[in-house]
């Protein structure tokens, strides 16, 4: 077995030259000014977390089941014309069709992570979620992914996995730093009018938008704006996500439309205030 040491962007560590299987179950290991980070801006980015082989059968596996629902047109050269739609393709829940992405889904190596940033005893998965902008897709309005989800406490986070690297004219996720903490209300869902509102609430914060590379990946908050630009590159930008949740996280009362319909798809059979443990909510990870 060989040992590669990686150099990331906080620390070193070292990886071993694995199978995917055991190479996704391999500990990345956080220093405490990774965690502190996360606590104070609400997202870090991560260098190295996964193999260039690993991203690149990723890639593969979630574009079969991309391709599944939307055809080639519709996922990788026109984008739609509606706010929301222009945004990104999305397909959901991957895991549950297709085994060849659960591996990566229920991957200990990533959800570990999550645990170890959200300081929780476990984590269990909210759902997954690919993401494909299509060359000339539009931005992706100011937002913050909780207004959609009917959980009753913040920790949560978001884990956005890159198929390729993201340049800046690829539209890479970007972050108003700080936000989720109080003080802005998140009572707007993915809209031309609702980016209007919050991009004038979060001048304040610093905004961190960077290229990613291969490997690279970002966890953000469930409350955390963030958004993105245009992809004007001539090439889709390819984007595999899982959110996790507190082991521990109970549903809340759906206050909106969006929650009563993410209540009845990725919490099936939980009523409000009792633990969000469905069949479609494993723990992937506990301390």
């Amino acid at each position: 077995m060989c040992i590669i040491r990686i150099s990331t962007i906080y620390d070193d560590f070292e990886m071993n030259c694995l199978s995917v299987e055991n190479e996704l179950d391999t500990s990345y290991e956080l220093s405490d000014k990774i965690i502190q980070d996360y606590e104070k801006w609400g997202v870090v980015k991560l260098k190295n977390v996964l193999s260039e082989g690993i991203i690149n059968e990723l890639n593969t596996e979630v574009t079969k089941a991309v391709l599944s629902e939307y055809n080639e047109v519709e996922a990788f050269e026109n984008a739609p014309s509606e706010t929301y739609a222009k945004a990104f393709q999305q397909i959901m829940n991957i895991w549950v069709k297709h085994d060849s992405v659960k591996k990566f889904v229920f991957s200990k190596r990533l959800a570990k992570i999550a645990c170890e940033l959200l300081q929780t005893k476990g984590v269990r998965l909210y759902h997954d979620q690919a993401l494909y902008k299509a060359p000339g897709g539009g931005h992706t309005p100011w937002h913050a992914d909780q207004y959609y989800w009917p959980l009753s406490n913040k920790k949560t986070c978001t884990i956005w996995i890159p198929l390729q690297p993201v340049p800046l004219d690829m539209a890479p996720l970007s972050f108003a730093k700080g936000s989720h903490k109080g003080g802005l209300t998140r009572d707007d869902g993915i809209t031309e009018e609702s980016d209007d509102i919050i991009s004038k609430k979060v001048k304040e914060y610093p905004y961190l938008s960077e290229a990613f590379d291969m490997g690279e990946v970002s966890f953000h908050s469930g409350s955390l704006y963030h958004n993105a630009g245009e992809n004007n590159t001539t090439e889709p930008r390819k984007v595999m996500t899982m959110i996790y949740m507190d082991s521990d996280m109970r549903m809340a009362e759906p206050i909106n439309d969006n929650q009563q319909a993410d209540a009845k798809n990725w919490l099936p059979g939980v009523r409000a205030n009792e633990l969000c443990d469905s069949v479609l909510n494993p723990i992937l990870y506990s301390k």
